[in-house]
């Protein structure tokens, strides 16, 4: 009922709802079994990238970037110019740095752990 008077709300304010699910999967290629990936969602121009994880034993050999970039391409390919995102400051602010994601602000959740905020403008290759 939330989601579906949003959309109804969306539609009459800004003439769409095209709020649709973005994932990248990475899968195991013998057992086709689900190792990592990225959860994400597109609405109204902007991409939400809500969840990554990529184990360790497949980080630091470009995996990483690789999905990174299918999400950014793929909400591109929907239309979408930036796209949000927060991280937890001992995961992976420097990650997304390193792939033109900039820093906006910066909430305090507990003890030293802060929550980073990071933003990106998208452009189409």
């Amino acid at each position: 009922m939330i989601g579906k008077g949003l959309d109804e709300f969306n539609v009459l304010k800004a003439g769409l709802n095209d709020r649709r699910p973005l994932s990248v999967i990475v899968r195991d290629p013998h057992s086709n079994e689900v190792l990592g990936g990225i959860v994400g969602r597109t609405s109204l121009g902007l991409a939400f990238l809500d969840l990554f994880y990529l184990p360790d034993a497949l980080r630091g050999a470009g995996l990483g970037t690789q999905m990174l970039q299918a999400f950014e391409d793929e909400a591109c390919q929907r239309g979408c110019r930036s796209a949000v995102l927060y991280t937890i400051s001992f995961q992976a602010p420097g990650f997304y740095e390193k792939n033109g994601w900039v820093s906006f602000g910066e909430i305090s959740s507990a003890p030293g752990i802060n929550r980073v905020f990071m933003s990106k403008k998208l452009a189409p290759h």
